[in-house]
């Protein structure tokens, strides 16, 4: 098992991962019947696809003996209705760190194939930029 949720009442869960049992909530966005004070279950998978971006990337730069420390990422997730669904998620990934052109090309591939890019369905758009600041 990887985590439990249980429903608090009000449009709100908490979910806990059970290995370490660390937990967050989540609430129904303001535009959809909730009171918007946590991530909803769908900013959830939009910043989801960010960390995983940033992790497996993290993972080829500690091969490459490359430190990311202070790389950052910015979300925006888009709605659609009927059906109600994410029709888009832009990723901009802020990477303030040294690494030459072939580096910079290895991470990127990286971070465009992780499994969570992979996970998503093919008709919501997926927008990546990399704000290189070195």
């Amino acid at each position: 098992m990887t985590s439990k949720v249980v429903y608090l009442g009000n449009l709100r869960t908490e979910c806990t991962h059970l290995k370490s049992g660390n937990s967050f909530i989540t609430d129904a966005p303001t535009d959809n019947n909730g009171k918007g004070e946590a991530f909803s279950p769908t900013d959830t998978v939009a910043t989801g696809l960010a960390t995983c971006m940033i992790t497996v990337m993290g993972i080829k730069a500690n091969a490459l003996g490359v430190d990311m420390l202070g790389t950052t990422a910015t979300v925006n997730k888009i709605m659609a209705s009927d059906p109600r669904r994410i029709s888009k998620i832009e990723v901009m990934l802020h990477l303030p760190f040294e690494a030459d052109d072939k580096t910079r090309t290895i991470l990127e591939h990286t971070a465009k194939t992780c499994p969570v890019l992979y996970s998503l369905h093919p008709d919501i758009i997926k927008e990546i930029s990399f704000n290189w600041t070195n």
